[in-house]
């Protein structure tokens, strides 16, 4: 599917910047509200396909809302994403997830440093990119809020690290993720997190990736993107 926001648009400035991780240098791709100042940050977390052009576009759209969006490329170390997506994915599978997280939390502190943010941050991670958005909240008290698209549940000794205001977004027919979700639910009930979750009926694993045809559910990816928008705008507020 053509992208949502072109890489033109005269409403966005966009650059592939970089920064030091826990694996080492992290290249990420940025997208920004054109002359941003003073603007929240979210970090966009990539499917176990890597850093695609799907994911550039989320961060597009991101900008034109508002947001001064971070994509890190999580594959920088073995050399970047592949446009192969079965090989990325297998890619995927060899990286180290404890380092990576230390990326992620690499990626907060870079997005919060810049001379155009406001300070504040939050995450929206996709699919695999999903669990790694649950694990920088347990990682990261810092991070001011996380966004899950269908993503891998923490453990549940570890939610009560989470200190972000997050937001939890299920496919009602991803049998395979939700079969964790409701001891994840009770976790974070116990703890006291300040939490949101829907369950979209009808929608599989990875409805809001447009460029997946055979999983992609339109109206439940728009309304979850709203209300993803909605969330940050209010949690990242100056």
């Amino acid at each position: 599917m053509p992208a949502q926001i072109q890489e033109n648009d005269p409403r966005i400035e966009t650059e592939t910047v970089s920064f030091d991780g826990a694996s080492g240098t992290i290249s990420a791709y940025v997208a920004k509200p054109a002359g941003a100042d003073n603007a929240p940050a979210v970090i966009i977390i990539h499917e176990n396909k890597g850093l695609q052009p799907h994911l550039k576009d989320v961060a597009r759209r991101a900008a034109v809302a508002g947001f001064i969006a971070v994509a890190p490329d999580f594959h920088s170390q073995i050399g970047g994403t592949v446009e192969d997506p079965d090989k990325a994915v297998e890619n995927t599978r060899s990286l180290d997830m404890a380092k990576i997280t230390g990326d992620a939390v690499a990626a907060v502190a870079y997005a919060r440093g810049r001379a155009d943010s406001n300070g504040k941050v939050g995450s929206i991670g996709f699919c695999w990119g999903g669990g790694l958005s649950n694990q920088l909240a347990v990682h990261d008290p810092d991070l001011d809020a996380g966004v899950v698209f269908y993503g891998r549940s923490p453990a549940d000794e570890d939610v009560p690290k989470i200190k972000a205001r997050m937001l939890l977004n299920y496919g009602g027919l991803d049998e395979n993720i939700n079969a964790k979700v409701p001891g994840y639910e009770a976790a974070l009930k116990a703890a006291g997190t300040d939490y949101t979750l829907y369950t979209y009926e009808g929608a599989k694993h990875a409805f809001h990736n447009d460029d997946n045809p055979d999983r992609h559910h339109p109206e439940s990816a728009a309304l979850a993107w709203d209300r993803t928008m909605g969330f940050l705008k209010e949690t990242l507020a100056s």
